[in-house]
């Protein structure tokens, strides 16, 4: 077994708490494998061994993470979310097709997915806008954590502005979507798109209130101001 895999793994066995474990469990509605180490505590580990790697090239990264992926373990998948986004610096357009493997094929439930989207796939988003290009191919996929991804990946570059047009042509794609899970995903990108773009974001949700699912609807207006969150419910 790779070292540095066998070092991780016995580290998150050290801190496991079979309580934690235990009460974890209550936030998914899918089965879930995990040691039952705590958030922070994860961090730590990730942190602590990716000092002490001699190796900290992307490709070496990406080949321990993929490994930490294959695992199904979700605090291992915490870690390759954590190793992959330090290598940010390093990332090229082609790697969207890395990431998209990695969704595809490991991801399996929402945590998983938002902490790897949210930050490694957004990062990379900003850094290569082209590759949203590809996150509309996302959104045709039969896999519901693709499908979620191609939302929630645009999460970080909505808060801050960026890439209103895209994030209402995805939205549209998903819109009559029937899993919760991508219902929540876009709901919270137009959430996130609405911090600076909040009458945009609200006439794009007044159109569509007759047919977008009431989850996405709640989820998009969460943050605007009552008498808004009023109109767009009536």
């Amino acid at each position: 077994m790779n070292t540095i895999i066998e070092e991780i793994r016995q580290e998150l066995v050290r801190h496991s708490e079979e309580a934690h474990r235990l009460s974890a469990r209550g936030f998914f509605r899918e089965e879930v494998r995990l040691y039952g180490v705590k958030s922070a505590e994860v961090t730590g580990i990730a942190k602590r061994i990716f000092k002490n790697l001699t190796n900290k090239s992307k490709d070496n990264i990406f080949s321990h993470c993929e490994e930490l992926w294959k695992s199904g373990m979700l605090e291992e998948s915490f870690i390759a979310c954590n190793w992959s986004y330090n290598v940010r610096t390093e990332f090229e357009p082609s790697d969207i097709e890395i990431f998209g493997y990695w969704v595809d094929r490991y991801i399996s439930n929402w945590a998983s997915c938002d902490t790897f989207c949210n930050h490694t796939v957004g990062a990379l988003v900003e850094m290569f806008p082209q590759s949203i290009r590809i996150l509309k191919k996302w959104t045709g996929s039969a896999n519901r954590w693709m499908r979620r991804a191609s939302a929630v990946s645009l999460i970080i570059p909505a808060r801050k502005g960026l890439y209103l047009e895209e994030i209402f042509e995805i939205a549209d794609i998903l819109l009559l979507d029937k899993d919760d899970m991508v219902q929540k995903g876009y709901g919270w990108m137009l959430k996130s798109a609405s911090h600076l773009h909040k009458m945009e974001v609200f006439d794009y949700v007044y159109r569509n209130k007759g047919i977008m699912p009431r989850t996405s609807l709640r989820y998009a207006i969460e943050k605007m101001p009552r008498e808004l969150r009023i109109k767009a419910m009536e």
